[in-house]
């Protein structure tokens, strides 16, 4: 069952199990009020469980892509469209939240983002691939950031 992410009063709910759970809830809530503010979306996630064809489908990017495969379990997931664009965001145990931003139309941006919470160690499947930027972020603390362009079609 969906909920949405409240990003006034943040919440750990669904996310309890992180080691990093409030930091976690504070990027998801950072997520959260970025797609209201910019296009009145309510962001709201379900179980991982409950949503296998926008996990799956994410996964297969990451796969087919650059070859990579998250050893965490993932907790929730949304997917939804916005803005010309198919969104879906996983959010993971160890604190990692990835999003898959896929253009509907032929030609438009199509990247996978990979956004660390506070507090969580690089991933050893993106440790070596990918360097991350800082962003401060007033819900979610030092968030760090990166990303590849998507190449084939999906």
């Amino acid at each position: 069952m969906r909920q949405s992410v409240d990003f006034e009063n943040v919440s750990t709910s669904g996310l309890e199990s992180s080691p990093v759970a409030p930091a976690l809830a504070g990027l998801r809530a950072n997520e959260a009020r970025y797609f209201k503010n910019k296009y009145d979306h309510v962001f709201s996630v379900a179980p991982a469980d409950e949503e296998v064809e926008a996990l799956d489908w994410a996964t297969r990017i990451l796969a087919e892509e650059r070859d990579i495969v998250i050893s965490s379990p993932p907790l929730e997931v949304t997917s939804f469209e916005v803005g010309g664009y198919r969104m879906v965001y996983v959010f993971y145990e160890s604190g990692l939240s990835i999003n898959v931003m896929y253009a509907l139309e032929d030609g438009g941006k199509r990247a996978v983002g990979f956004k660390l919470s506070e507090g969580m160690e690089v991933p050893e499947e993106l440790a070596e691939r990918f360097k991350f930027a800082r962003q401060k972020s007033k819900l979610a603390g030092v968030i760090r950031g990166s990303y590849f362009v998507i190449k084939n079609g999906y």
